[in-house]
């Protein structure tokens, strides 16, 4: 295989899902600065991005939440069904709780404001592209906050967790990405990602950000253990 061909491979393929084509057309911009990611079409409704993603198979739709028709939360759960190698990166004006808890439902990787900086999407975009999960730091405080004043939410085993799990999990939610981890930890790499599974597993979760939640949550670690030392 040729040097070209390879690094066609490695580029980061985005569908852009938002109704305010200024947005569009700015986050395009943004993206195409980058030699490692490409847009390969756009949306204004989650109908269309339905259709866009069954049709070019991206790698991530950065998506806005309130669109005419179908909105973000609906489009992200059809997505995920239809095309469950996309992941879905949620950059949006709001940020209530009942459109984060709906999203995480829903299987979105991650979740950012449009007030962050160009290179905090660009970032949050090579994350999601590594399979981990990205929440904006004051969406996460924001989102514990509101959590622990929810006894309807029932909890869920973490007490199973090993004690080289629990330091897999202390990184993660210090925002480590996987390569990171494994090099702190004298890990490989595969061993990294098979502690992450037995972690979704251990805490009946299906992502990075809802086992970093339900740790915070349920006291197994603090606001304080997420800050990079």
């Amino acid at each position: 295989m040729g040097s070209g061909e390879q690094e066609q491979e490695n580029v980061i393929r985005i569908l852009l899902v938002d109704d305010h084509a200024l947005v569009r057309e700015g986050t395009r911009r943004l993206i195409e600065l980058e030699s490692d990611v490409v847009v390969v079409a756009e949306a204004s409704s989650g109908e269309e991005a339905i259709e866009a993603a069954r049709r070019l198979r991206p790698d991530i739709a950065v998506m806005d939440i309130a669109m005419p028709g179908m909105g973000g939360i609906e489009a992200t759960r059809a997505i995920k069904k239809d095309c469950p190698e996309t992941a879905v990166l949620i950059l949006s004006a709001y940020d209530d709780e009942p459109y984060l808890l709906a999203l995480l439902d829903a299987g979105a990787a991650g979740f950012l404001l449009k007030n962050v900086h160009g290179q905090e999407l660009i970032q949050a975009i090579r994350a999601v592209a590594r399979g981990e999960s990205v929440l904006q730091p004051s969406i996460a405080e924001k989102m514990m906050r509101r959590l622990s004043a929810r006894p309807d939410l029932a909890p869920r085993s973490t007490n199973l967790i090993s004690e080289r799990e629990f330091d897999v999990l202390l990184l993660a939610a210090r925002g480590l990405p996987n390569k990171e981890i494994a090099a702190r930890m004298g890990l490989s790499i595969r061993t990294v990602h098979s502690h992450l599974a037995n972690i979704f597993m251990k805490m009946q979760v299906g992502s990075r950000t809802e086992a970093i939640l339900l740790a915070l949550r349920q006291g197994l670690i603090s606001l304080q253990d997420t800050y990079d030392t």
